[in-house]
């Protein structure tokens, strides 16, 4: 049997949801996406055959899916980063437009700030 198609959402989803996930289900899912062991590594690790690998990360993988779709955390954290992102480069703009234009220290430190707050908050 060859390795199983990965999906890359898996791994990012995992850090919204991985606690929901039992204890050995998580692990499964860590070994196979973020460690990149094969099924018969983590099969070998947890004293289960590759068949059981499979089925717990098919499983995993599947509640994962079911859990975005229901609560949406990640799609709302990717769209809150892209919003920060565009609120940091308009702040960026007008402080670029405040140096060339008016200088104006109050423009300068509100813009600064809002940088600031949008990157801090994207980390």
């Amino acid at each position: 049997m060859g390795r199983m198609a990965k999906n890359l959402e898996i791994s990012f989803l995992l850090d919204f949801y991985g606690s929901m996930l039992t204890e050995k289900q998580r692990a499964v899912v860590e070994y196979y996406y973020n460690d990149d062991l094969s099924l018969g590594e983590i099969g070998a690790n947890e004293g289960i055959s590759r068949q059981g690998v499979r089925d717990a990360i098919k499983r995993a993988e599947a509640q994962l899916l079911d859990m975005e779709e229901r609560l949406g955390l990640a799609k709302r954290f990717r769209v809150m980063k892209d919003g920060l992102e565009k609120i940091y480069l308009a702040a960026a703009d007008i402080q670029e437009w405040n140096e060339e234009k008016i200088q104006s220290p109050a423009v300068r430190e509100n813009t600064q700030k809002i940088m600031d707050l949008a990157a801090a908050l994207a980390d």
